[in-house]
């Protein structure tokens, strides 16, 4: 059991997988989060996410907390390579 319910998980996990986007790779990734790989790869594969890695995941993306548990960080519709964010209109479907 956590201490985060299931939308906060999948919104760590979400960030998690934008972070190692960015870092090149999950060992770069668990370098900067001061972690194991396997432990990153493990909650990305569904493993349950801790409170303490929400707070390590959004110091180092340094944003807040509630953004990384909102699911605000990642901003909807930033690419994960790039860090571009589409515009509004960008992101709605075609009618």
């Amino acid at each position: 059991m956590s201490d985060l319910n299931a939308k906060e998980q999948a919104n760590v996990r979400a960030a998690l997988q934008f972070l190692r986007s960015r870092c090149g790779g999950w060992e770069p990734l668990a370098n900067a989060l001061r972690s194991k790989d396997v432990t990153l790869r493990a909650v990305a594969r569904g493993a349950t996410a801790t409170p303490s890695l929400a707070v390590r995941i959004a110091k180092l993306a340094s944003v807040g907390v509630d953004d990384v548990l909102m699911g605000k960080f990642p901003e909807p519709g930033t690419c994960a390579h790039c860090g571009h964010r589409a515009a509004a209109e960008e992101q709605l479907p075609p009618r």
